[in-house]
């Protein structure tokens, strides 16, 4: 589980970036922070899969892309900032950044073609948070990979099946496809990119015996 730090006082953007340790990964929730939990070694392959199957197709396009790490995503007039598991930064847009230089924080739709979250404990933050603040700064494609089917089943339906929710910026709101099993994929980023959710679920899955 994410826990909270122990800061009795809200915090802002401002703040929160002096304060942040450059060895571990936090988020700032609305003026708290929040330390992220140690990944399990399944969210990690998923993570490293997906960024290198998005990587190769960039390259392939020559696109002038590149997957950001340790880039913070703030919402505007909001004191959150976020750290995706997957972020597709497209670095020609960057000149026109105005926290860039300096705090390696992207707040523009331009710089965001596409960004990824893999689902852990907290699934209401990337289903329900995440989805309005992404949807605000207008990224254009935002991807949920439950590969636990951990989200409610409002969102992903009784069964609660492994799940990837794939939601497209129209019109300046979000519409989602969700895809399962063996269904490819459909992402208007990547329309050549060739995945099936299966793939994508079973990166997680090494052989040790």
């Amino acid at each position: 589980m994410t826990s909270v730090l122990p800061r009795t006082q809200p915090v802002t953007f401002e703040e929160f970036v002096q304060w942040k340790p450059e060895d571990q990964r936090y988020e700032l929730h609305n003026q708290v922070i929040i330390e992220m939990p140690q990944p399990s070694g399944k969210h990690e392959e998923i993570t490293c899969f997906l960024a290198e199957r998005i990587t190769a197709e960039y390259l392939r396009l020559n696109l002038p892309y590149r997957i950001a790490k340790t880039v913070l995503v703030k919402p505007p007039k909001s004191e959150s900032a976020y750290s995706p598991d997957v972020l597709v930064l497209n670095h020609s847009s960057l000149i026109n950044e105005p926290l860039w230089k300096k705090q390696s924080t992207l707040t523009q739709a331009t710089s965001i073609p596409l960004v990824i979250e893999v689902v852990s404990t907290n699934w209401r933050v990337d289903y329900l948070t995440k989805v309005k603040d992404y949807e605000e700064i207008g990224i254009p494609e935002y991807w949920i990979v439950d590969y636990l089917g951990l989200g409610g089943r409002r969102l992903i339906g009784d069964a609660k099946p492994p799940t990837i929710s794939i939601y497209e910026l129209i019109d300046g709101e979000y519409q989602v496809r969700q895809f399962r099993d063996n269904e490819l994929i459909i992402s208007s980023t990547f329309p050549e990119l060739k995945l099936n959710a299966n793939q994508i679920f079973q990166a997680g899955e090494i052989n040790l015996t």
